[in-house]
């Protein structure tokens, strides 16, 4: 197996950001065949998301999660920025793993896939990201 850590600035505002070319770069780095691509966000408030990027999906997800978990002050965990506790809950809808078949190298997603960190947490800005490749041989 092998594994690394990339860094992605995801700001001070919720975002989805795409790491497809991180993805790909970290591939090609690991001279990846066939096998298994598991990407992790070690952050108990962002997640992975395999969406369409580029055609105002990512607007309709952040609407989405505005509507599902409001920014406001009914959340138990209320530390941080007012809705903080709702980050909390994002990741068990937008899980904060993804593992994508790798076939000769290149991830095998749908046509109009990428792969998107999500956070609605505008306290970090930074966020890790384990991208580990997993050869089938």
């Amino acid at each position: 197996m092998r594994t690394e850590v990339i860094r992605v600035a995801t700001g001070s505002r919720e975002t989805v950001h795409d790491i497809t070319g991180d993805c790909d770069t970290f591939l090609s780095r690991a001279g990846a065949g066939d096998g298994l691509l598991n990407i992790f966000v070690p952050h108990a408030t962002a997640g992975i998301a395999l969406i369409e990027l580029g055609s105002g999906s990512e607007v309709d997800l952040l609407d989405a999660m505005r509507a599902l978990l409001p920014k406001d002050d009914r959340w138990t965990h209320s530390h941080g920025s007012l809705g903080h506790g709702r980050s909390h809950v994002m990741p068990a809808i937008v899980p904060p793993h993804a593992t994508i078949p790798v076939v000769e190298g290149k991830m095998a997603l749908g046509t109009w896939q990428s792969v998107a960190v999500v956070d609605l947490n505008v306290d970090n800005v930074v966020r890790k990201v384990r991208l580990s490749f997993m050869d089938s041989g």
